[in-house]
């Protein structure tokens, strides 16, 4: 009888020392349906996946917020994979069949057992309550067991639930042309009748592709292929029809979606 695995199979190893761009196995950050997978991963395989925070390093675990004030988003997010899907007689998924994934498992590398939550400052980004919090500020949590507590906030500690922020499907070319669309006629409509851009004060309603700080996975940057990519490929900051920018506790240990 063939028994299942131990240990789940390390399919994107990071090292927390390096930049994203100098990871063995090639990161991106952005979606485009042909930004090649780094892995092939079998339905109803056990893998471990590991990744770096969205900002790829650049937030730092100290007391200064100066990384937060001055964020360059056009970074966001780093991302693993991605992944072809395989099944067992190694034919790949398509756009259109549905996929099933259940996190096992989640928490941080060693070495790396921190996170941090911020403010942005009012003209990099803003908030919702910018008018009250105009400045940068950033609180570093330590995890201890399953909570977490920060110097910055003496007193406080919770159980903290660790949840990816980022998880989806590569686009189809036509998914991603009908999101290249919708962005681009919204960041053409008047932006002073809607009212989260009163709110919101500095941060773009949409962020449109650009090459910028674009990281294209095995893609050879400067390459014809690597400029058509990039000034197709969309960002990662929203949430779309693929999943992506999630950012919810839900998603976490145990969940299949």
């Amino acid at each position: 009888m063939k028994m299942a695995p131990l240990a789940p199979r390390l399919v994107v190893p990071i090292d927390v020392k390096k930049h994203p761009w100098e990871q063995k196995v090639p990161l991106h950050n952005r979606w485009h349906p042909d930004i090649p997978p780094v892995a092939d991963v079998t339905e109803g395989e056990f893998f471990r996946i590991e990744m770096v925070d969205w900002s790829g390093g650049r937030v730092k675990d100290d007391n200064s917020a100066d990384d937060m004030k001055s964020m360059n988003f056009t970074i966001a997010h780093y991302l693993s994979g991605p992944l072809r899907i395989v099944d067992s007689e190694g034919i790949p998924a398509s756009p259109g069949d549905l996929l099933a994934v259940e996190i096992c498992n989640l928490g941080p590398l060693p070495g790396d057992e921190w996170g941090y939550t911020a403010i942005l400052k009012r003209e990099n980004g803003g908030g919702f309550l910018t008018d009250h919090f105009p400045s940068a500020r950033k609180a570093i949590w330590y995890f201890e067991g399953i909570y977490a507590y920060s110097p910055q906030i003496p007193g406080v500690r919770f159980p903290g639930l660790t949840h990816p922020g980022v998880v989806g499907t590569a686009p189809s070319v036509e998914l991603l042309n009908i999101w290249n669309e919708r962005e681009k006629r919204l960041a053409e409509t008047n932006q002073e009748t809607l009212k989260l851009c009163e709110v919101l004060h500095q941060r773009p309603l949409v962020h449109l592709p650009t090459p910028e700080n674009s990281l294209l996975g095995k893609v050879q940057e400067g390459t014809a292929e690597w400029h058509k990519i990039a000034n197709e490929a969309a960002r990662t900051i929203p949430g779309r029809e693929n999943g992506g920018n999630c950012d919810i506790k839900n998603l976490s240990r145990g969940v299949r979606s």
